[in-house]
């Protein structure tokens, strides 16, 4: 199960996970409003998990319900 990144990173995009992730699959432009875990990438190392200042990111099984939406956003974002 990959990582996905949630609704708290919405305007933060603080990239201190990206710095800990050892497969390069967190990317967002400054146009993006939030950071993406590429889904088939992701090696489900959990580094990038403990980085987060404002808590959003979770294993895909673990999102919460309110944030179950974001599982497809961050594997539309690389469909691109």
């Amino acid at each position: 199960m990959p990582y996905v990144i949630c609704e708290p990173c919405i305007g933060v995009k603080d990239k201190s996970c990206v710095a800990v992730c050892p497969v390069d699959c967190i990317h967002g432009t400054d146009d993006d409003t939030q950071l993406y875990i590429d889904p088939s990438e992701c090696i489900d190392c959990g580094l990038c998990e403990p980085e987060c200042p404002v808590d959003a990111i979770f294993m895909e099984d673990e999102v919460p319900e309110k944030w179950q939406n974001f599982i497809q956003i961050n594997a539309d974002y690389y469909k691109k």
